[in-house]
């Protein structure tokens, strides 16, 4: 029996459980400090040094949190292992899907990593670790090792393109896929949201999992609002029987 292939776009609502906060929800960090938009802003991060230092010193208490995945992260997982073919679609940058199980190959990551820094200068690679390690020692706005740039996260900032190569295989993944299930994301940031309309488009069963409605409720075969923690493995054990 052939089993449909699941594309699962995931935003920063499938991770609250795990004590990262959102950031556009009723509650989210834009909401109740504007000004932190500022230090994931790259036009702002680049021509203010007081803004990398305020950066560096929130990458280092985000690294304190040491989040674990949650029931959601778990639940697709288990659908993966289970042998229903999966994809996972991530505006998220916390690793924490590959930390349940999915694989490396099966993740694609469309805002990066925060677990890496790059150089933007030279665009040499190395771990946030390390980077973090030198703030530890006193580096406020640790220089690249190489060439002396700037240094930033391995993350898709705001005002900085999509990798066009990740993009290209998500919209493919999107096109071949016969359920998507869009969770835990506000469907405002594009072209990340647009893939919900293309999912609808080439005839993929759609299912939205969020607390708030969004743009593409109106396009899905079924809208979820029940907390993410108990409704998507619900809803993915379905799946898998």
């Amino acid at each position: 029996m052939n089993r449909p292939l699941v594309a699962l776009l995931s935003g920063a609502g499938i991770s609250t459980d795990s004590g990262i906060p959102d950031y556009r929800g009723p509650a989210g960090l834009w909401r109740r400090d504007p000004e932190a938009e500022k230090l994931v802003t790259y036009a702002y991060y680049m021509d203010d040094p007081e803004i990398r230092r305020r950066s560096w010193r929130m990458r280092r208490a985000n690294r304190a949190l040491r989040p674990e995945p949650n029931a959601a992260h778990r639940a697709v997982a288990e659908l993966e292992r289970s042998g229903v073919p999966v994809r996972v679609i991530t505006q998220n940058v916390d690793g924490l899907h590959q930390l349940a199980g999915m694989p490396e190959r099966k993740v694609l990551e469309l805002h990066g990593s925060a677990h890496g820094v790059v150089c933007t200068r030279c665009h040499a690679r190395s771990r946030m670790e390390d980077a973090l390690a030198r703030v530890d020692a006193g580096e406020d706005d640790p220089p690249c090792l190489e060439c002396g740039g700037i240094l930033k996260s391995a993350t898709v900032m705001f005002g900085e393109a999509l990798d066009p190569v990740v993009l290209g295989e998500a919209v493919a993944i999107t096109k071949a896929c016969q359920v998507f299930i869009a969770v835990g994301s506000s469907l405002q940031v594009q072209p990340a949201a647009g893939l919900v309309g293309v999912a609808a488009d080439h005839g993929a069963r759609l299912t939205i999992v969020n607390a708030e409605p969004t743009p593409y409720d109106d396009l899905a075969d079924e809208v979820v609002r029940e907390p993410i923690g108990t409704a998507l493995p619900k809803l993915l054990a379905h799946l898998s029987a």
